[in-house]
């Protein structure tokens, strides 16, 4: 079938495109090669162009998205628009003139992508006063640290930018283009007008040649089909850890199937017993929907890689993937979280905690999905997910601990403890035996000093170029410290 994508508001055939071929190498085939390979993973940005989405309101956000990791049959019937669609060099895009004015581009291989993260932050919807008829929840606006953005910028969250890096002009040049820039699209600006009209519905796409075969089904029932006939298929979504797997390590499937954008995945459903959050969600979504109403999660999301991959990461595929480190497991694991998984033959719902089998394996059949994450409902009282790593942002965890812990604040005691942790085994695991050291006993320096010792030797840790084995040991240990810590001076009962 053909192969169809609007790219800066004209349609392209992209028919022919082999399955494993990348957004990013498609674009630079037709010429349009301002976005670059950098590091083929998704953690410098240099290959971002900005994708229509959803917006709440039913009309379009402007999202940008690494093209190295995006499949290109996957783009089939949507829009796209890249650095050259920003503006002209007789006519720049506000954020290519802020950037050059304040120096932010030097060799400009980065600079690109960086203006199309710019561009992504600077059509972030405001309160609807940014554009005609505009509403407040194509992309919520987010928190920003006051420690990283002055007060008469705040409209900006550097924070768009930390999934893009630059090795020569240094970040107060573009830090500068960024904070001041003017965040009001003039009222002739087209892609400020396109928000007020639909993204783009998914395409049912079938795509086949030599080097195997994409598919994008209507229906949850028609890829759980396909799956359960073709067992060496892979399903994908935001396709940030698959996209790797091709990359690097050149890792073919004989069929791809895309269910990133089907219906029955991208449910939310809050209820009196928990919130059901659709696997096939990005993590953006997720955070936006709950608007910080699941502390753990909020504290988890601005921790979990960049934008550029949470703008297309999912919950299911964190999950499906079952890496020991992945950060949203540990957080999962404190909430009890549940999973709803799907086959031909029904549905089933297997407590997290049961979930992981062994490394990089679970309970999950052959052409099983996860359909829902659900997260019971009430939440702890006290949370917290401490990530250890290299980097603040942006990085993958040498160890990830999630602490959710009731206290009973007459008795000043622990009523229940639920703490996941990351990175310390050969899957996500509960510190059952933190938790038995710390439910019934004060809340005091005492018990969470012994507690803490028991903590360290939770997991076997291994060591590795992240972090040696005594290290993580010590960090589990200070995970705990630092909660009660920051307790004693928050004044909860101890």
């Amino acid at each position: 079938m053909d192969i169809v994508v609007t790219v800066n508001g004209r349609p392209r055939d992209a028919t022919g495109i082999a399955a494993h071929t990348t957004a990013l190498d498609w674009l630079r085939s037709i010429g349009l090669t301002g976005a670059k390979e950098g590091c083929a993973e998704g953690e410098c940005g240099a290959c971002a162009v900005l994708l229509a989405t959803p917006g709440e309101d039913g009309g379009t956000a402007w999202t940008a998205v690494n093209a190295c990791l995006m499949p290109a049959a996957a783009l089939d019937g949507q829009e796209v628009v890249t650095a050259e669609g920003l503006g002209t060099p007789e006519r720049m895009h506000p954020v290519q003139s802020a950037l050059a004015e304040a120096g932010g581009s030097q060799c400009g291989y980065c600079t690109p992508g960086f203006a199309c993260s710019m561009a992504a932050e600077f059509y972030r919807v405001r309160n609807g006063a940014d554009a005609p008829g505009a509403t407040a929840s194509a992309t919520e606006a987010r928190p920003v640290p006051t420690a990283s953005v002055a007060p008469d910028h705040a409209d900006f969250d550097l924070h768009a930018l930390s999934g893009n890096l630059c090795r020569c002009t240094g970040y107060r040049p573009i830090r500068d283009a960024a904070l001041g820039l003017d965040v009001s699209p003039g009222a002739d600006d087209p892609l400020a007008e396109r928000r007020m009209h639909p993204a783009p519905a998914a395409r049912a796409t079938r795509l086949a040649g030599e080097g195997g075969r994409f598919v994008r089904p209507e229906t949850l029932d028609e890829a759980l089909a396909l799956l359960h006939v073709e067992p060496e298929a892979v399903a994908i979504a935001g396709c940030t850890d698959w996209g790797v797997e091709a990359n690097l390590r050149g890792r073919r499937a004989p069929l791809a199937v895309a269910i990133d954008r089907l219906d029955e995945l991208r449910t939310f459903e809050e209820h009196d017993a928990g919130i059901d959050l659709g696997a096939a969600l990005t993590l953006t979504e997720v955070e936006r929907r709950l608007a910080g109403r699941v502390s753990l999660l909020a504290a988890l999301f601005p921790q979990f890689a960049s934008p550029l991959i949470r703008n297309r990461a999912t919950l299911g595929g964190n999950l499906g993937t079952a890496s020991p480190i992945g950060d949203a497991p540990p957080a999962l694991l404190a909430l009890e979280a549940r999973l709803v998984l799907a086959s031909p033959d029904g549905e089933r719902e297997v407590d997290l905690a049961d979930y992981f089998t062994g490394y990089r394996e679970t309970v999950r059949r052959p052409g099983e999905l996860i359909r829902t994450v659900r997260i019971p409902q009430p939440t702890a009282d006290l949370t917290a997910f401490h990530k250890v790593a290299k980097r603040r942002y942006d990085d993958i965890s040498s160890v990830a601990v999630a602490f959710a812990i009731d206290l009973d604040e007459d008795r000043g005691t622990v009523a229940s403890a639920r703490i996941g942790l990351g990175g310390v085994a050969a899957t996500p695991i509960r510190a059952r035996a933190t938790e038995a050291a710390l439910v019934g006993r004060e809340w005091s320096a005492d018990t969470v000093r012994e507690a803490a010792s028991v903590l360290a030797g939770e997991g076997t840790p291994m060591s590795d170029h992240r972090a040696s084995a005594e290290y993580r040991s010590a960090m589990l240990a200070q995970s705990l410290l630092r909660l009660h810590r920051r307790t004693a001076r928050e004044g909860v009962p101890a």
